[in-house]
């Protein structure tokens, strides 16, 4: 499975019309993988909205996620779902999802790493990487994990205090992708802050090359 670029967490809102809108301008701003997470909404609101963000992204040709809800991401067609240390086991995850996308937080640990992708995860997500906004008390992980993790072979996913001033930190550090949600979602222009994190991996790119 490729993840690579800007991976969009998306903001949690009651109001599903602003909700898609707001993905909208993301993905318009060429993100093609988004996390949906709403963990105080009634069932009925988030399957309805992960349905809803789920048309929405196959539109743009982009995937979506369910956060921390194998059940959910099945029942509304989502490509998978992403599990933290408090959404249940991985291997029983692996095994209502089928072959679809199941991704894995692994904090700061090397050893969660190696367990998730024994567990069968398609990606891993280590952070945070930098000070949160969103979750000023969650542990940092040094950016070394990411050419640790490498040996594992999957894709590695950067999260956490992720902003255009520090985005390339994590880029030259060794992550295939970014997941973002303040400042992508709190910019004035939703579409062009997508565009200017996109941009950052084209650049590693052309010095790849």
């Amino acid at each position: 499975m490729r993840i690579r670029g800007l991976y969009a967490i998306a903001p949690e809102c009651a109001d599903t019309a602003q909700l898609l809108e707001r993905v909208a301008h993301a993905l318009e701003g060429g993100v093609r993988l988004v996390q949906y997470r709403a963990k105080a909404a009634p069932r009925a609101r988030r399957l309805a909205q992960a349905r809803a963000l789920v048309a929405l992204a196959h539109r743009h040709r982009a995937r979506l996620i369910v956060n921390d809800d194998p059940e959910l991401a099945l029942e509304a067609g989502a490509d998978g779902a992403h599990l933290g240390r408090e959404d249940g086991d991985l291997g029983a995850a692996r095994a209502i999802l089928g072959d679809r996308l199941l991704g894995a937080s692994c904090y700061d640990s090397l050893e969660r790493a190696r367990a998730a992708a024994r567990a069968g995860a398609d990606y891993l997500a280590f952070g945070s990487v930098f000070p949160s906004p969103t979750k000023p008390d969650a542990v940092r992980a040094p950016l070394s994990l990411f050419r640790a993790a490498r040996p594992l072979g999957l894709p590695l996913v950067a999260i956490g205090g992720i902003t255009l001033a520090n985005a390339r930190e994590a880029i030259r550090a060794g992550a295939d992708s970014i997941a973002v949600l303040s400042a992508l979602f709190d910019a004035p222009d939703v579409a062009a802050a997508a565009r200017a994190f996109c941009s950052l991996f084209e650049e590693r790119g052309e010095r790849a090359r």
